[in-house]
């Protein structure tokens, strides 16, 4: 990944360290321990924290202040990772960011209360932004809940079904990925009093982004490196998840052996001995190359939006933090 500019690196820290500190605060440390412990557990395991970054970028972009979309911004985070609890529980993940997930440490009880508890406080965070109509943004952010909940209920039905089209993968990309990114930079473009046009421009970059987030992570859990990547690699394989990689290779496939091993993967068949292989195909048939060039076609296409803004440090930010992440696939 490309260092950012030092001038661009210092804002972008001053942003997050305002964001650290107010996400802090938003769980109590009270009784009883088991709801408590999981949530500062899972907030205390880090993370990028972009869609808040993003939030308060936009929201500076459009003439904003940082400091009035803070609240707004703690939401978001808090309501991503109401959403990583539920996955893990749901894709029986025993990890996460390399420590062992909620239910795996607490209990599956645990887990849903600790994800309902994000999810409730990210709603009052919300509540919390000073000086504003709060009810558009309560608008987009039970519309991302929506299409988010959409998205992982036909990310779970493909796992039962041998005819996932492309077009079908990239709606539930949309919902399940793109909608919690889009609503993060919209509700901090409204926050920053956004023209209709502007608002309409950051939901186009929030779904290029969702794109190629969800291409990278579809990649990276074959080509990861197991010791940075956090949780076990080739999971996508052994869960027969049906991602770009595995919808790509079917097309591709025409020799008889490589398509009983995808049809292993297609019936949930996979053992921990097929994983290098299905990696090793996938290279073979060219597919992770093909997923890294649309990766940063959607990384560029999003870049060339942000380029539209009018000029200003955050929007300058806002393009040195994509370059950043394009970077990881160059």
């Amino acid at each position: 990944m490309p260092p950012i500019a030092r001038a661009h690196s210092e804002y972008l820290e001053r942003l997050q360290t305002q964001l650290e500190a107010h996400l802090r605060r938003s769980i109590p440390a009270g009784e009883p321990e088991l709801l408590y412990a999981p949530a500062h557990y899972v907030l205390e395991a880090g993370g990028k924290r972009l869609r808040p970054l993003l939030l308060l970028l936009a929201c500076e972009a459009c003439g904003g202040r940082a400091e009035q979309a803070l609240p707004a911004a703690v939401a978001m985070e808090l309501f991503h990772t109401f959403t990583l609890v539920h996955d893990d529980i749901m894709d029986r993940s025993p990890t996460r960011r390399g420590r062992p997930t909620v239910h795996v440490r607490w209990g599956l009880e645990a887990a849903i209360l600790t994800g309902d508890l994000l999810m409730g406080t990210s709603y009052f965070e919300l509540s919390r932004v000073p000086e504003t109509d709060i009810r558009p943004l309560l608008a987009c952010l039970h519309e991302v809940m929506l299409r988010l909940c959409e998205g992982q209920t036909l990310d779970k039905q493909f796992e039962t079904r041998q005819d996932v089209s492309p077009h079908e993968y990239w709606d539930m990309v949309d919902r399940k990925t793109g909608a919690l990114l889009a609503g993060a930079l919209e509700i901090g473009a409204r926050l920053g009093s956004a023209s209709e046009a502007q608002i309409v421009l950051f939901r186009a970059i929030g779904r290029a982004l969702g794109r190629a987030f969800q291409l990278q992570d579809d990649w990276l859990d074959l080509a990861a490196d197991p010791e940075n990547w956090g949780k076990p690699i080739g999971q996508d394989v052994l869960e027969g998840k049906r991602t770009y990689l595995l919808l790509s290779a079917l097309e591709r496939a025409a020799e008889e052996a490589d398509r009983r091993l995808l049809r292993r993967v297609l019936a949930r068949q996979a053992t921990p001995e097929d994983v290098p292989r299905v990696r090793a195909l996938y290279e073979r048939l060219g597919v992770f190359e093909e997923v890294r060039s649309l990766t940063i076609g959607y990384y560029a296409e999003a870049q060339s939006a942000v380029r539209t803004l009018p000029p200003s440090q955050a929007s300058a930010a806002l393009e040195a933090l994509l370059d950043s992440l394009v970077g990881r696939v160059r």
